[in-house]
């Protein structure tokens, strides 16, 4: 009896042991969405000159309204639509939308990343929502001068499957008029977390929105974003215009392999609430310096924390240079927001269209002695 339990225990081990190893570990998500980068062309049934015809046109889309797919370059009446990320795009025109169902773990943060422009009407908005979340991105400002703007979007997933829809909630003269979608990523955030030797969470940047492979642009982080869903983790990005995630691919970071750029003066600011002692003194540290980007010349980031403000001169001379600023302030609450803003505004010396501005990188806050 003993040795058939024996045997019995050894082959139930056996079996879960090769049960666990044929069942993998699921990756996080990173990455461009099923046909996210738009090149899967409808079938020529389905589309008439560029206006897709009916619901499941877009490959492992679903659209309504009045959505255009299109071909990069020079378009009929002298208009050009820049593809920055490939070669064909979708128009949303007037209340038009296009969606994807993605699978997700609920509960956790996601980032979506995609390219965006506007094409008629300096008014356009970018309506980004999934459900019950929902946010409006102005495509006023034009961050870069070549088309390749390229924004972030985070969401905390409430259940398996969460439907991802782009909308134009205009209404121009012209029905087609409307943002231009160029290509469409996700990933899987981790939570960051405050530690016994820094305060800030995720205060080296490094835990960000996927970065789309062929841009040189950074991603930028839409105003208005709240920390418990920002493609930031842990930043709010509390100002009227965006922020730029950069990576050390493209740009000269600081520490890592990413960092946050200042690209709209006092109009871009990002913020964080640490818990903190009321009466406490404590050190605010950041890296401040330049993308090497061509954004050069007189340099300013203005810091507060509680009732203490730091302003951190810094001279560019778009060659990557930085140095690292420090301040002391006394907690006066037992949360403390810190926030950051550029003085300035900067556009680059070699593209006046493209703005720029400083770099910061690796904040900490920690305990300071008496």
């Amino acid at each position: 009896m003993a040795k058939n339990i024996h045997i019995l225990f050894t082959f139930t081990l056996i079996s879960t042991t090769v049960l666990a190893a044929r069942t993998p570990t699921p990756t996080p998500l990173d990455g461009m969405l099923p046909n996210g980068n738009f090149e899967e062309a409808p079938k020529p049934t389905d589309i008439k000159n560029t206006v897709l015809l009916h619901k499941t046109a877009l490959p492992k889309w679903e659209i309504s309204g009045l959505v255009e797919y299109i071909h990069g370059g020079p378009q009929p009446g002298g208009m050009y639509f820049p593809v920055a990320h490939g070669v064909h795009a979708v128009r949303l025109g007037n209340e038009a939308t296009i969606s994807q169902t993605i699978s997700v773990k609920p509960g956790s943060l996601y980032a979506v990343t995609f390219g965006a422009s506007r094409t008629c009407a300096q008014e356009e908005v970018l309506r980004v929502s999934v459900p019950p979340q929902s946010g409006d991105l102005p495509l006023q400002t034009l961050y870069s001068s070549d088309g390749g703007d390229v924004y972030a979007y985070g969401f905390k997933a409430n259940s398996a499957s969460v439907k991802l829809t782009f909308h134009n909630p205009g209404v121009q003269e012209d029905p087609k008029c409307g943002p231009l979608i160029d290509a469409v990523a996700i990933k899987e955030l981790l939570p960051p977390r405050p530690t016994r030797l820094n305060l800030v969470k995720n205060g080296d940047f490094e835990e960000g929105p996927h970065r789309l492979f062929n841009s040189s642009n950074g991603v930028l982080l839409p105003p208005r974003q709240e920390d418990v869903t920002s493609p930031l983790p842990g930043w709010i990005i509390e100002s009227l215009k965006a922020v730029k995630f950069i990576d050390k691919k493209h740009f000269n970071v600081p520490q890592g392999v990413a960092a946050i750029e200042l690209v709209a003066g006092r109009e871009s600011a990002m913020a964080q609430i640490l818990r903190t002692v009321p009466n406490k003194l404590y050190n605010l540290t950041f890296v401040i310096g330049d993308a090497k980007n061509g954004c050069h010349g007189d340099m300013m980031v203005e810091a507060f924390a509680a009732k203490d403000t730091l302003k951190a001169p810094f001279k560019s001379e778009g060659k990557g240079k930085w140095k690292t600023v420090s301040m002391k302030f006394k907690a006066i609450a037992t949360r403390t927001r810190v926030t950051f803003y550029s003085s300035y505004y900067h556009t680059r010396a070699d593209d006046f269209g493209s703005l720029c501005g400083p770099v910061i990188d690796d904040v900490r806050v920690f305990y300071a002695r008496a």
